[in-house]
Parts: C-alpha cells; sequence; structure tokens
C-alpha cells in the first residue's frame, strides 16, 4: 500500500508496504495473494510460528476470565505461573522475574534495578552503565543512550545520555587488527580499561547483546569472552545485564544464549520469542543475590508500568512455554543448525557479496562487503541492505535488514533466523531464494569472486 492510500504513521516514508492478511507456521500471504517464507520470524519473534491456535484461544480463555488488573493493588495467576515456570527454566541462582510488555521497557527496568540494588547495598555513586559500539538495546532514550548504533543514535544525539563504550567482539573486523586465538580476546580486556579509565565507583552495570543482532548481524563471540567479562565484572562489583531479548526462549538451542559459555549473568532480559508476537511481552529474571538487598533493606523498587504483569499477555507467556517443550523446539534449533549454516555458507562460496557468516542455533547473520580480500564495506548512500531485503522479498523470502554493522554508519548485512518451528523443505526453499536473490545482486553491483 503506498503512503497516501493510509494514515499509519510507517517507518520507511520511501517504500510501499504489503498488506498481510494471514500467517501460518512460517509463511505470511498478502492481500494480493503472494506467499513469503518468513526467514527472520518477524524481527527474531515469531519463534513457534504463526497461526497456532491453541495460543490465541487461550487468550481468548484468559480475556474472558479476566483481563487486565492493576499491578500496583493485585497479583493474578497466570503472572505467577509464568515467573514460576522461566525461574525453573533459567540457569541457577536466579529467583525472581518482572514482566513488561517490550524489549525496550526491560532494558529501562534492568538499568533502574541495577541503579537501585547499588544505592541499597551502600554503592550509591554507582549510576553508570557501559555497552559496547555496534549493539542495539532499545529505543526508549535510555536503551537508544546505551545502544552503539550511530546511524540511530545521531538524531538522537541532543536527549542521550552520556553512555561509554566498549569495542565490539567481533573478530572478522578485530578493532585491534589481531587474530583470534592470538589476539589475548583484548576486546574482553578493553571493559576493564573503560573501567577504570571511567572509575569503577562509577560503574553500576555492564551490558551485551550475547549475540548481536539487529546492529552487527549476529556477531558471536568467542569461547572465552563472556568468562573474561564475568570475572572483571566481579572484580570490579558491577553488574552485568545479558540482554536476550532476541537471542532467548531457545532461538540459539539453549533457553538463553549465554549459557553456550558456562557463565551466568545478573540480569537476563527476555522479550519477543517469549511471547513468539502473540502479545507484547518481555521480562526481566533477577538473580537472588539482587532480590535480597530489596528484600532485606525493605526497599521498594521505585518504577512500574500500567502492564506490568498483564493476565493476557502473561498467559500467551505460559501457552508459548507450553508449546515449546511439547514440541521440543530447543532441541529442534540444535538439530537444525547445521543444516542452516551450511546452505548459508555454501551461498556464501558461490555469491562475492558475501563476506562473512556467523551465528549459532537458528539466529544467523551475513555481511555484505564489495571486496572479500580488504573486507571493504560499501557507502551508506548505496543502500545494500535495502536492496538484498527487497529483492528477497520479491522472490518470496522475508529477511531481517542489517546496516552500520562496520562503525555504525558503514555495513550492510541481514539477519536469518526462521521460526524455530521451521522444516528442513523450508531451510532448502529459503537457501534456494537467498542464493538467487545474492548471486543477481553481486552481478548487479558488479561484483566478483
Amino acid at each position: 500500500m503506498k503512503l497516501n492510500e493510509h494514515n499509519y504513521f510507517v517507518r520507511d516514508l520511501g517504500r510501499d508496504y504489503p498488506i498481510a492478511v494471514k500467517a501460518e507456521g512460517s509463511w505470511i500471504w498478502d492481500e494480493a495473494g503472494n506467499k513469503y517464507l518468513d526467514a527472520c520470524a518477524g524481527a527474531n519473534v515469531s519463534g513457534i510460528g504463526h497461526g497456532r491456535a491453541e495460543v490465541a484461544e487461550c487468550m481468548m480463555r484468559q480475556a474472558k476470565e479476566i483481563a487486565y488488573v492493576p499491578p500496583l493493588h493485585f497479583l493474578n495467576r497466570p503472572a505467577i505461573e509464568l515467573s514460576e515456570k522461566l525461574i525453573e527454566m533459567a540457569p541457577k541462582g536466579f529467583s525472581r522475574v518482572m514482566l513488561l510488555s517490550g524489549g525496550s521497557e526491560a532494558m529501562e527496568n534492568a538499568f533502574k534495578i541495577a541503579r537501585q540494588f547499588h544505592v541499597y547495598n551502600g554503592s550509591p555513586s554507582k549510576y553508570r552503565i557501559i555497552s559496547r559500539w555496534q549493539s542495539f538495546h532499545g529505543n526508549t532514550l535510555m536503551a537508544d543512550s546505551v545502544s552503539g548504533k550511530t546511524n540511530r543514535r545521531t538524531v538522537q544525539m541532543p536527549m542521550l545520555t552520556n553512555v561509554p563504550h566498549i569495542v565490539p567482539a567481533c573478530c572478522y573486523r578485530c578493532a585491534f587488527e589481531k587474530t583470534y586465538p592470538q589476539c589475548g580476546i583484548m576486546c574482553a580486556k578493553d571493559l576493564e580499561r573503560l573501567m577504570i579509565q571511567e572509575g569503577p565507583e562509577y560503574i553500576a552495570a555492564f551490558t551485551s547483546e550475547t549475540i548481536v543482532g539487529a546492529a552487527a548481524a549476529a556477531v558471536t563471540p568467542v569461547k572465552e569472552y563472556y568468562p573474561m567479562i564475568r570475572d572483571i565484572c566481579d572484580k570490579h562489583n558491577v553488574l552485568w545485564i545479558a540482554d536476550e531479548v532476541m537471542t532467548g526462549m531457545g532461538r540459539t538451542g539453549k533457553f538463553a544464549a549465554i549459557e553456550h559459555w558456562g557463565v551466568i549473568p545478573d540480569l537476563i532480559v527476555m522479550a519477543k520469542g517469549l511471547s513468539s508476537g502473540y502479545a507484547p511481552l518481555a521480562a526481566i529474571l533477577i538473580k537472588d543475590e539482587i532480590f535480597e538487598v530489596f528484600r532485606k533493606g525493605g526497599h521498594p523498587y521505585v518504577g512500574g508500568h500500567t502492564y506490568n504483569a498483564h493476565p493476557v499477555t502473561a498467559a500467551v507467556g505460559l501457552a508459548v512455554l507450553d508449546y515449546i517443550k511439547k514440541h521440543d523446539l530447543m532441541s529442534q534449533a540444535r538439530l537444525k543448525e547445521p543444516i542452516l549454516s551450511s546452505g548459508l555458507k555454501a551461498i556464501a562460496k558461490k555469491a562475492p557479496i558475501v563476506g562473512d557468516v556467523r551465528g549459532k542455533g537458528l539466529m544467523w547473520g551475513m555481511e555484505f562487503v564489495r571486496d572479500r580480500k580488504t573486507k571493504q564495506p560499501f557507502e551508506p548512500n548505496e543502500k545494500v541492505f535495502h536492496r538484498v531485503v527487497s529483492k528477497a522479498l520479491s522472490e518470496g523470502i522475508v529477511v531481517y535488514p542489517v546496516n552500520g554493522c562496520v562503525d555504525g554508519v558503514k555495513g550492510d548485512g541481514i539477519l536469518i533466523c526462521p521460526p524455530l518451528t521451521i522444516t528442513e523443505e523450508e531451510i532448502g526453499f529459503l537457501i534456494q531464494k537467498l542464493e538467487k536473490t545474492l548471486i543477481e545482486i553481486s552481478q548487479e553491483l558488479g561484483i566478483r569472486a
């Protein structure tokens, strides 16, 4: 639909949008009858796939029974039960859950929890958050401040808080021009350097996307990285907030992607796959020692939102968890990983625009370059990511756009993160259409191997 044919304020004013009218499994249909494979699960959202009747029926039942109660005055059973199930599934050490409406909102509250924890625990000078460049943590102002995506920050800059950032944990584009493993994991050591430079007595928390999503096309740190991060945070009495908004709920084959590294953060933020897109829902998992500081001191949490612990969205979360367990979707993500990853790497050998393929489970990214040998990125005005996404859509596959993944301005790529329910046949269709798309784009841009 064209811009002048409706009243909705779309994000991209320069394009027309097809109108989606139906979705089932891994597929979306538009008003014109076109069918698309949802190869990015929305925005890494629809983990259990579209059109699951049991989730819709659960929403209807809950809405009939009790649709809303003010969280200032009441608890409700769906919220209590969802919190219990999340703690059962989480790594050891977590005891409390805060339920919210989305990832940005949840990240904001995670920062507030970290600040209030330090105030109540005898370190009132600790208030600053450290993050990484080429990261994205949400669209609210503090989350924007923490995010390290320059091309999204610039227009908001006068309103943003001054947040220090460390280098990305990206071996493909090492900020120190080193090679793993001889590099000494300097990207992790950069955290301690910055803490000392800024003053550890002022640092409340470090936050990281476990695997970077929209800002860097599934950059996945090496195995030593997060254990080093954990040690640095412990040494300087700094909380570590794991942003698992994209990576949680089985996306990488585990409940939380950080479990692949064998270490435990202090707060885990989840959203997207938690409700699989059936309702706005997010959660903050809180370690017991953090909660105990609030409890023992009798300190109330200063915060809260109208839709905290919403009964209908919590019921959706329960239904989604039941579906994940019933169909063993976390195992499915692990089993399908080699099929998807090998297909994507095979494309890279045929399409010279592909510089790097990276990821884990069913969350993969491709970075596009003009020259593989030099890793030269495209200029932003070439909008290569947009060309790829548009061409892919015309071929019947929906992929997620990534730009600014090199330095926050330059750098094009895509995310491929289909529903966890995707079949081998559907992966084959995805690989076939994506290969055609990237070979044709390579030819159009005059790029040769």
